[in-house]
């Protein structure tokens, strides 16, 4: 491992860990050189399916491409930062084991969805609204109608009520 202070090449580990996450090991380096400090990250190599995107081209799995579309449809939703890099580390797990060389864009929205929908209704309306390119009103309407049917009465208790149900009224 070069030192990317000095550039040389002898470098020795002082200590390892895993990250916090558990998808990486941290190593402390030491330069025998001029003797800096550094940090090196390792990860498995794991090749990823291509995407075949609806018009038929393919394009590399694109892990920032699927925690960004994930983070917009949550954006100001009272959903815990740590649910959300769980859905993020299921997903991306769920890619990069699949054992075909590519997969649908399709496919990946749909497990995006389900996450979503699990995690927060809005959001899911949110994305849905864009992957399956609602075209007006009633295409919400007919999304959230059948989100109703799924889970009648659920009412997410994160969110401030917009009418407060139980004032006396004067």
């Amino acid at each position: 491992m070069w030192c990317p202070f000095c550039n040389h090449t002898d470098t020795r580990v002082v200590d390892s860990r895993l990250t916090s996450d558990g998808f990486q090991i941290r190593r402390r380096r030491e330069c025998a050189e001029c003797g800096a400090r550094f940090n090196t990250y390792e990860t498995p190599a794991l090749k990823a399916p291509n995407v075949i995107k609806s018009d038929g081209s393919r394009e590399a799995f694109n892990e920032d491409k699927l925690r960004g579309g994930i983070v917009k449809a949550l954006e100001k939703r009272p959903v815990e930062t740590q649910e959300v890099e769980r859905a993020i580390r299921k997903l991306v797990r769920q890619v990069r084991t699949l054992e075909e060389s590519e997969i649908s864009s399709q496919q990946i929205g749909d497990w995006v969805a389900g996450e979503l929908s699990r995690l927060d209704q809005v959001a899911y309306v949110r994305f849905a609204s864009v992957y399956r390119r609602f075209e007006d009103v009633q295409a919400f309407r007919e999304e959230i109608e059948r989100l109703e049917r799924i889970n009648p009465g659920a009412i997410d208790r994160r969110q401030i009520s917009l009418l407060d149900i139980d004032a006396e009224e004067p």
